[in-house]
């Protein structure tokens, strides 16, 4: 598969091919996803909740972006790797915004950057695609804005929230960025953004009427069935396939039955030499 650029998205929408996009945040997932022909794989900032265990994503620090972007691209995907600018960066106006973005493409090799919002945040994907960095865009549902929003609710379900999401979503573009993440809102609205913007829709929550559609690696796969959003299809149940795994290996070892005189070193018919394998110590 060759590598994705962002034209190669922008000629998706163009012809009427859906964009598929997963969260990534090691590598190990990183080469499974490019194995599946992954259009996008995304470092989010949701690794503040599906890796480090908090509540939102408001912990999650430039350097925690960076060590997993890295994480991510040296799989070396043909997808292509656009990384979270996460709390604290953009907020804080357009050169920390340009700061952090750098950062990313340098040190974690990102090839693209997302930014939340609309508003102030415009002057900030301005000056990042003026430093030919691609940007993407991010509206709805924006995580960074929890306490804002008292809470994550779904947005622009009246009339007037709805309009003004569909004028963020206009400037949005028109600040540069090449493709936009529409997030909780009504899939009507959805619609409408999708047929207004030249540049590439990516929906999580907002319907199937998006030129793409993003999912959670661990929500995809099912690690866990604590909490499953509505919008989320489970395509695995692989936390109860780790968890059993798991047991079953515990139970070998507290019995004696694993490992085996085979499996050991030096014994008749045991194994003589080692394998160094990436990713083992």
């Amino acid at each position: 598969m060759a590598k994705v650029t962002r034209a190669d998205l922008l000629a998706m929408k163009t012809q009427g091919k859906r964009i598929v996009v997963v969260t990534a945040y090691d590598w190990s997932a990183a080469r499974l996803l490019d194995q599946a022909g992954v259009d996008v794989l995304l470092v989010g900032d949701s690794l503040g909740n599906v890796i480090q265990g908090h509540g939102s994503t408001l912990p999650v620090t430039v350097e925690h972006m960076i060590y997993h972007t890295a994480c991510v691209t040296r799989a070396r995907p043909a997808g292509l790797v656009v990384a979270d600018l996460p709390f604290g960066t953009f907020q804080r106006g357009a050169a920390a915004a340009l700061d952090a973005s750098i950062r990313l493409v340098q040190e974690g090799g990102a090839e693209a950057v997302k930014i939340e919002g609309a508003g102030e945040r415009l002057a900030c994907i301005e000056t990042v695609v003026r430093a030919d960095i691609p940007v993407w865009g991010h509206l709805g549902l924006t995580p960074q804005s929890v306490h804002a929003f008292s809470g994550y609710r779904v947005q622009g379900k009246d009339e007037q929230s709805a309009a003004r999401l569909l004028v963020q979503a206009r400037e949005v573009e028109e600040a540069g960025a090449s493709a936009l993440v529409l997030e909780c809102i009504p899939w009507e609205l959805a619609r409408q953004i999708t047929a207004q913007a030249a540049i590439p829709t990516i929906g999580i929550g907002a319907g199937p009427h998006c030129d793409g559609q993003v999912l959670v690696f661990q929500d995809l796969l099912g690690f866990s069935d604590d909490f499953v959003p509505k919008f989320v299809k489970q395509y695995a149940r692989l936390g109860d396939a780790i968890t059993e795994a798991v047991q079953r290996y515990a139970e070998e070892v507290r019995q004696g039955t694993f490992p085996t005189l085979e499996q050991s070193y030096g014994a008749p018919g045991g194994r003589g030499k080692v394998k160094k394998s990436a990713g083992r110590p």
